[in-house]
């Protein structure tokens, strides 16, 4: 067990790290996700929404792949998720050091949306633009009768919104928190009076459109139903309404469970993959985010050199011939001593105290106990047969005062040791 024992604490180190990498993965999940993301905890994301809809028994679920292939009777939702064009110059990072980024419309980046999108998760690096195909993908999903809802981050004209014809208008109070009002009685704002949040952007929709939500300061519409196909899409251009620390004002939280009433003849599935989660990612790359991968990678070298340092594993090897040799000398020459000496009682003594130590252990008897008292203690354990062979080792010991009486005791001894190893015989308890 000693040989196995680097072995299995180093198996013990590999899952312990394993789960302690997936734990604090998972737990950075809350601080990490990008803005909007169902797996944010912080005031911007999106956790307590998802979290909402599964407690009024809705079928939310995370959606962690790309819209090349969408599920008939899904009901998309994409909250701040960019359509921008990764090849486009225009379009680069917010989070670059570039100052003369500009968005679409041609207006450079201010300093407040500068610092608004270093607030955003470190996972915001990883969360890639839909693209033009999956743009189209969307809407053939739609056009077959599918629902998507999308909250757009900023005025952010892509191809989804131009096939519908809706356009944005860049709301002029986005700091201050709007009051919104129902425009029209729907089964989307069932028992919904009011809501407060900050509006991004306000909807120009076309004709055949329905107005859900409108400022009531401003008096334009910031939630629009545009029908396309079979299908519909709804746009929200407060997307401050999905957010944790928005739930809680006026009707935000009833409003969100009345469209998932609205739209619960199948699974709402809140898009992930544009904000970098994949199915297929592994607890490796989580911890690969945190540099855990080098602090594992030290660990593991520092265990296994400690473990070569012990130089062997498994039985034990025969030893050197010169070690070999050089105990077999010393055993002829303190036997030689012996035998000069006439020391035949000592040794033989010494034989059956190395005995008597062995037995008391299975008997559960102190080590120097006398060897009458640990064959007693034998017997009523039911291993007559290891009493016996204790007392007759002790006589011969006693009696011994020649070579040949030693080598006796020691053959006895010897097979005395033997029974010590071997399991008791059958009606026999241990």
């Amino acid at each position: 067990m000693r040989d196995r024992f680097p072995l299995l604490f180093i198996s013990g180190l590999v899952v312990l790290g394993a789960f302690g990498s997936f734990v604090m993965s998972g737990a950075k999940r809350g601080s990490f996700a990008d803005r909007l993301s169902t797996y944010r905890s912080e005031p911007t994301g999106a956790r307590a929404l998802y979290l909402l809809l599964n407690e009024a028994g809705l079928p939310a679920e995370r959606w962690q792949q790309d819209f090349e292939v969408i599920d008939r009777g899904t009901t998309l939702v994409l909250l701040g998720t960019s359509f921008r064009d990764e090849t486009d110059k225009k379009s680069k990072n917010p989070g670059s050091a570039d100052a003369g980024f500009s968005w679409d419309d041609g207006e450079e980046l201010t300093d407040e949306e500068r610092e608004e999108f270093k607030e955003r998760g470190m996972n915001a690096f990883r969360s890639p633009s839909v693209t033009s195909d999956e743009s189209k993908k969307l809407l053939e999903h739609i056009r077959n009768g599918g629902t998507v809802i999308y909250a757009p981050w900023d005025k952010d004209e892509n191809d989804l919104l131009t096939a519908v014809d809706v356009y944005l208008e860049r709301a002029e109070n986005r700091k201050e928190i709007s009051t919104l009002v129902p425009a029209q009685p729907s089964r989307f704002t069932v028992g919904v009076e009011r809501l407060e949040a900050r509006v991004r952007v306000w909807l120009d929709l076309p004709p055949g459109a329905v107005a859900l939500l409108v400022d009531e300061g401003a008096e334009k519409t910031v939630v629009g139903l545009v029908p396309y196909g079979q299908g519909r899409l709804i746009v929200v251009g407060a997307p401050e309404l999905a957010m944790n620390q928005a739930l809680t004002r006026a009707d935000n939280a009833l409003f969100w469970r009345a469209m998932g009433r609205a739209l619960a003849n199948g699974p709402i599935a809140f898009d992930e993959f544009h904000h970098g989660f994949t199915g297929d990612r592994s607890i490796a790359e989580f911890a690969a985010r945190y540099g855990l991968q080098f602090a594992a990678a030290q660990l593991l070298l520092g265990v296994m050199l400690w473990a070569a340092s012990l130089k062997r594993f498994g039985r034990p090897k025969p030893p050197p011939d010169a070690v070999r040799i050089g105990a077999t000398d010393a055993l002829f020459a303190t036997s030689r001593l012996y035998r000069e000496g006439k020391h035949f009682a000592h040794a033989a003594a010494a034989i059956a105290k190395e005995l008597s130590a062995e037995y008391a252990r299975k008997a559960g008897m102190p080590a120097r106990a006398e060897p009458s008292e640990i064959s007693a203690a034998l017997d009523l354990r039911g291993r007559k047969d290891l009493a016996t062979a204790l007392l007759d080792v002790t006589r011969a010991a006693n009696a011994a005062d020649s070579d040949a009486s030693v080598e006796t005791v020691a053959r006895l001894a010897a097979l005395a040791r033997l029974k010590l190893d071997a399991s008791p015989k059958k009606g026999r308890t241990a």
